[in-house]
């Protein structure tokens, strides 16, 4: 994925720097090298995201259950 990235940022380079003047140059690195890369990398990455986020939450939830709440200990000892 990233092999393509990078390709696809060289080509745009190529294309911003055959351009006549500097502000165009930029301009067309800009719209049409980072901006929509960006977009599409993110848009790659969601799937990743969220399994990192559900592994994430799988392992908060263990801990919490190996862990007894201090909630549970105050209701035992009631004194009573």
């Amino acid at each position: 994925m990233y092999i393509v990235a990078i390709a696809w940022l060289y080509v745009v380079l190529m294309m911003s720097i055959t351009e006549q003047s500097v502000t165009a140059g930029i301009m067309t690195f800009t719209l049409y090298g980072l901006l929509p890369l960006t977009i599409i990398l993110y848009l790659m990455d969601t799937p990743r995201r969220k399994r990192m986020r559900a592994q994430q939450e799988k392992s908060k939830g263990k801990l919490s259950e190996a862990q007894p709440s201090p909630d549970s200990e105050k209701s035992s000892d009631d004194g009573n």
